[in-house]
């Protein structure tokens, strides 16, 4: 009997290897060749917070009724239904997982219910606890090398026959793993043997082990759990040794590449919690550190205080702080994605920098207008890329990203390429080292080139395309039917010196701010003396300086250039009259702070630089013009209102004009008149019923004092007091 079932073993075994020979030498299967390539499977995936508590397994159950609506069994490949298990970033806060809640799980990933469907556990991080239950429930699992799965009794003091009974009952529908393992994961007290019998490997306990000895019917026998051990297996020990996990994934990408799917189908469903608790940040205008400090203290006070677990980053930014934004990013890499959903929305643009913040989120959704990546607000140097590119590559690594595509978003020198997995309709993006790192780089082969020498910038379509982007919309209304969000978010405003920053740094205001700054002051120079217009101006200009100074877009160099302006134009007036040179090199100065002010770049580095410039200068343009409109309007009508009157000089008369037109200014010298303005030193004097502009000979003069013309030159007229 014996000798008989040998041959049939041996039989069995010599028709596998010749299938399997022919299989090699040709590798389509039957199939294929009937019908042509196998369809690629459809795919879905949701996420399994650990522990399992409270309501996720319901949560879970209800979450794959819905996606199977999405999982069309074609008849030819069962659609797969991934679930990715996600502990805490510390294994032991992830071990106390409840045993009913796990099992209610277990038993319907393993019941009829899912028969049509591949169910595949993706342990990227370890999984200790009853959690091990659903996890060998799936059908396949897959692991990161470096992850461990067992420990299952953990917290479990004294175990009884139906947690024992529960372990069986799984191992035994879906044979992942044998039963033998499963017992020695979750008692200590067991010992679990591989044994080596004409029949194969088989896993037993200490009695199945004795009576195989006892009958002669093991040629070897190796200890995989010792007694007082607690069985718990690293993914490669499971793989390599054991056999139990079919691939190796340390990311979702190549988490793909095993399942032979496309990596956006691996995205965590956006409904998958319901339950949301949502906030909304409005990240608006250039990156800088009160920004994105703000925005991280809102996002830690908010899980801290209200448990939020859904954030939308709205972004409309040019970039503008390489390292703010960094560490924006790796704190939003960093969160626990178990705990909580994070959602950049870009509606409008995200460049450079602000795009890294945008990768950064779970999910990037954009406005079917927006763009994303590009040069931006501020031109990193050679050594900035440089550095930048670690950071980057580890941000994506935490979220399961290809990394090439966003640092090429800042580095134009890294060239980036589409790859197609052989035998597959998989693409996917890389630079060389990138490939390199891939865990079969021969698999893939390089089409084409998608950089070109220039920060790379993508509108929706093509971000899509290159799997940066997880949706594109029409709109906000879409976004909250995506994510289903009943009503709009929380909007998280800030405080109100942030706001007031934020709302005096808009341009329409800057603009306003620099128009009504800037006619105050001409004002006040050409009618010293009064005081409001030096007021007004100093106010104006120093709400333009503080608001853009905080919104990052100004520095000490616009103060200093500010400042020095003033200055010079200050020694025009009271220490060299007439010369030019000062005023003319102060107003340069002036209208250069205020063009600075207005941008973060001195001279344009890069594309976007190159746009913006044009509007910084037309922005100050359009005020020096509204400021001359303003003083013309001044000048002709508003002496003739009531209350201002007294504020403004009287024209002189038509008679009075004509006659200082027709007769020499040289009339003048030797008369006397009286001041009509203080002279600091220049200023306005009435000599001889005429109104003139007049320079004092040396100290200043009040106004009302008689002084008399000494000399004439041209059209400066310089005057003294008549009693000295």
């Amino acid at each position: 009997m014996a000798n008989a079932f040998r041959c049939s073993s041996l039989f069995q075994t010599m028709t596998i290897l010749i299938l399997l020979s022919l299989l090699a030498a040709n590798p389509m299967s039957a199939q294929e060749v009937a019908d042509g390539p196998v369809p690629r499977a459809t795919a879905q995936m949701i996420r399994v917070p650990v522990p399992i508590l409270g309501n996720v397994d319901n949560q879970v159950r209800r979450t794959i009724r819905q996606l199977k609506q999405n999982l069309p069994d074609n008849g030819e490949v069962r659609p797969i239904l991934v679930l990715e298990f996600w502990p805490p970033l510390n294994p032991e806060e992830g071990s106390a997982s409840e045993f009913e809640r796990s099992l209610s799980l277990a038993r319907f990933l393993s019941g009829k219910e899912l028969s049509g469907i591949r169910t595949v556990a993706y342990l990227p991080r370890t999984v200790i606890g009853h959690a091990v239950l659903p996890v060998i429930a799936c059908e396949q699992i897959i692991m990161h090398p470096d992850a461990e799965l067992g420990d299952a009794g953990v917290n479990e003091d004294n175990l009884s026959m139906t947690v024992r009974g529960a372990y069986r009952e799984i191992s035994n529908r879906r044979r992942t793993v044998p039963e033998a393992v499963a017992l020695g994961m979750l008692d200590r007290a067991l010992s679990v043997y591989k044994a080596q019998t004409n029949d194969g490997d088989r896993y037993v306990l200490q009695d199945e082990a004795d009576e195989l000895k006892a009958e002669n019917a093991v040629d070897a026998l190796d200890t995989v759990i010792g007694a007082g051990d607690i069985g718990k297996f690293t993914g490669r020990e499971l793989r390599l040794d054991h056999g139990f996990v079919s691939h190796f994934a340390a990311d979702r990408r190549e988490l793909a590449a095993a399942l032979s799917v496309s990596v956006n189908d691996l995205e965590p469903n956006p409904g998958m919690t319901g339950d949301w608790k949502p906030i909304r940040i409005a990240i608006d205008g250039p990156m800088n550190s009160s920004l994105t400090n703000r925005v991280q203290r809102t996002i830690e006070e908010r899980l801290r205080n209200e448990g939020t677990n859904f954030v939308l980053l709205d972004i409309n930014s040019p970039g503008g702080a390489p390292a703010a934004s960094l560490n924006l990013a790796a704190f939003l890499a960093g969160l626990d994605a178990a705990k909580l959903r994070t959602v950049a929305f870009v509606s409008n643009e995200a460049r450079a920098d602000a795009a890294i913040v945008a990768i950064a989120c779970d999910h990037l959704v954009m406005h079917d207008a927006a763009t994303l990546g590009g040069s931006g607000a501020y031109q990193p140097s050679e050594d900035e890329l440089r550095d930048m590119r670690a950071p980057i590559q580890h941000l994506c690594r935490e979220k399961s990203k290809a990394w090439s595509l966003p640092v090429a978003i800042m580095d134009p020198t890294l060239e980036v390429k589409r790859y197609a997995l052989k035998e597959t309709a998989i693409v996917d993006y890389f630079s060389d080292d990138e490939l390199s790192e891939q865990v079969d780089p021969a698999r893939w082969h390089a089409e084409a080139a998608v950089t070109d020498g220039q920060p790379l910038e993508t509108d929706a379509n093509q971000a899509e395309e290159y799997g940066l982007v997880r949706y594109v919309v029409d709109g906000f209304d879409e976004v909250k039917q995506l994510y289903q969000l009943e009503n709009d978010p929380t909007l998280i405003e800030p405080n109100w010196a942030d706001e007031l920053v934020h709302q005096l740094a808009q341009p329409h205001v800057a603009g306003t701010l620099m128009f009504f700054a800037g006619f105050a002051l001409i004002v006040e120079l050409t009618s010293p003396g009064i005081g409001a217009g030096a007021f007004i101006s100093t106010v104006c200009f120093s709400l333009f300086f503080w608001s853009q100074y905080l919104s990052g877009t100004a520095t000490w160099l616009e103060v200093i250039l500010f400042v020095l302006g003033i200055a010079f134009i200050a020694v025009e007036i009271f220490v060299l009259p007439g010369f030019g040179v000062f005023g003319l090199g102060g107003a340069a100065l002036i209208v250069a702070s205020l063009i600075l002010a207005s941008q973060t770049f001195v001279l344009p580095q890069n594309e976007y630089q190159m746009r913006q410039l044009p509007w910084s200068i037309l922005s100050v343009v359009l005020v020096g013009a509204g400021v001359v409109s303003g003083l013309v309007v001044l000048r002709k009508y508003l002496h003739q209102a009531p209350i201002l009157r007294r504020m403004m000089l009287d024209p002189p008369s038509v008679a009075a004009a004509e006659l200082v037109e027709l007769d020499p200014l040289t009339r003048l010298l030797n008369q006397t008149g009286e001041t009509i303005t203080p002279l600091m030193p220049s200023g306005r004097a009435r000599i001889d019923d005429d109104l003139v502009d007049v320079v004092s000979d040396g100290a200043a003069i009040e106004r009302g004092v008689l002084v008399r013309v000494t000399s004439v030159d041209g059209g400066r007229i310089l005057v003294s007091p008549a009693d000295a």
